[in-house]
């Protein structure tokens, strides 16, 4: 019978331990919280508009105003408004473009978590964050608390 109960007692004193290990590195992640902390910087960055001198804009206003510069005069001067309608609606075309991918604002906001290291976070919906703010960070998102 005591070895019956020595055997027993053999097989679940390493599920005890195992119980018992797990509980406490549960413990020990949750007492310290990574994704809770304040707000150390906020910087605005805008990304500068590409200045390529042909896009899309270009082509498309080029096209227009030339077949607008075509409908006008007649011989030479058929040729010369083309050649201005041309370039008239490639360089208003590219105007139009540049102004239609204008980036909006992003953010990059430096927050100092409670467990001591530093995060970036970039957002691009303004937040109306401050320096010092309290903020939780969730999926890549930042929140003020």
């Amino acid at each position: 019978m005591l070895t019956r109960f020595i055997h027993r007692l053999g097989r679940w004193i390493p599920v005890c331990l195992l119980v018992a290990a797990t509980g406490s590195v549960v413990m020990a992640e949750a007492a310290a919280r990574a994704d809770e902390g304040k707000v150390e910087a906020i910087e605005i960055i805008y990304s500068a508009p590409d200045n390529k001198p042909v896009n899309k804009g270009t082509v498309i206003g080029g096209i227009a105003g030339g077949v607008i510069g075509h409908q006008i005069g007649s011989g030479r001067g058929k040729t010369a408004a083309t050649i201005a309608g041309t370039i008239g609606g490639a360089v208003v075309g590219n105007e139009i473009e540049k102004k239609q991918k204008q980036a909006t604002p992003r953010y990059r906001i430096t927050v100092r978590l409670d467990s001591g290291s530093s995060l970036i976070v970039e957002e691009t919906r303004d937040l109306n964050l401050r320096v010092g703010d309290r903020v939780r960070i969730e999926d890549g998102h930042i929140y003020r608390i």
